[in-house]
């Protein structure tokens, strides 16, 4: 079930991984004045852009199909610009939060901008696709770069739940910094960055010193369960992807969502398995922060 039916709009964000064991991953701060996420830390990512779905960037690519793109994201129903527009719109929003462009140069390894007048050039094309002022295709013709959509690892799908006026269809993708080039973030749209742990991540979290919304709240503990980066991608490319619609629900003073695998959760089409070995819900209480619970606390009582 492709999940535009139900009125979102397509989006591609990039978990970006440094160093191996133990490994650490970027967030962001969004600006206090966005509409959506405000002040929350995020990986870098966004919503499919136009540019984005041109099948003729596929000729700056070696040998990377819709096929191959459908095939990762393990959604076969997905038409040809909007598979191939996941991974560009991944590569584009990677580059514009973060400077990271995962691309390789006419010598044909992955760009690296320790050449001063290379870096001022391509910080001045970060700007410019921001603003709308060239596009992937025309930077790749103009500098003569292959874009690189297979180290793009797809991780999870999320799907904004149906209460909330901005929705997006939103696929996780997994990859690393490579080398001779830094993370920094765009200072407009994003005001802080950090690379952190994951398990520091979460403990900055619940010490309110940052705020995770619920999907990068899970991911950060899904991420934290393994040891070194090699471990993470080995696992990551033979993960299942199922979407995952959290279900709002309200009680008393908590409000919260239960994930697809939760013993409760109703919605039929992105219903899973339980797991009970994992939390399920993600609850905020009094306007608290969020929290990652299962059905049944420490107590033994059922949890909001």
């Amino acid at each position: 079930m492709h999940a535009n039916t139900l009125g979102t709009k397509d989006a591609s964000t990039v978990i970006l991984v440094s160093g191996d064991s133990p490994f650490e991953v970027y967030l962001m701060q969004r600006a206090a004045s966005q509409t959506f996420m405000a002040g929350a830390y995020v990986f870098p990512g966004g919503q499919v852009d136009t540019m984005d779905i041109n099948l003729r960037l596929l000729e700056h690519c070696h040998g990377f199909t819709p096929v191959m793109a459908r095939d990762l994201l393990q959604e076969t129903e997905l038409e040809d610009e909007i598979a191939i527009g996941l991974f560009f719109g991944a590569i584009r929003e990677l580059f514009e939060e973060s400077g990271i462009l995962l691309a390789y140069g006419g010598d044909h390894k992955l760009l690296g901008f320790q050449d001063h007048g290379m870096r001022k050039r391509f910080y001045a094309y970060r700007s410019m696709l921001h603003r709308h002022e060239i596009t992937l295709l025309e930077l790749a013709s103009t500098e003569k770069i292959t874009y690189a959509p297979e180290l793009l690892i797809p991780y999870s799908h999320w799907i904004t739940p149906r209460i909330e006026g901005k929705r997006f269809d939103t696929r996780f993708f997994l990859t690393h910094v490579p080398l001779m080039q830094a993370a920094s973030q765009d200072n407009q749209e994003l005001v802080k960055s950090m690379w952190m742990k994951p398990c520091v991540a979460l403990s900055e979290h619940m010490e309110k010193k940052i705020v995770l919304m619920p999907p990068t709240l899970k991911t950060m503990e899904e991420l934290g369960a393994y040891s070194s980066r090699e471990e993470l991608f080995t696992y990551v490319r033979t993960r299942l992807i199922l979407p995952i619609l959290p279900e709002p629900f309200f009680s008393g003073a908590y409000m919260g969502v239960k994930l697809p695998h939760d013993p409760d959760y109703t919605i039929e089409d992105y219903k899973q398995e339980p797991r009970h070995d994992e939390p399920s819900r993600i609850i905020m209480r009094d306007g608290d922060i969020w929290k990652l619970v299962s059905p049944v606390d420490e107590t033994g009582e059922r949890n909001a």
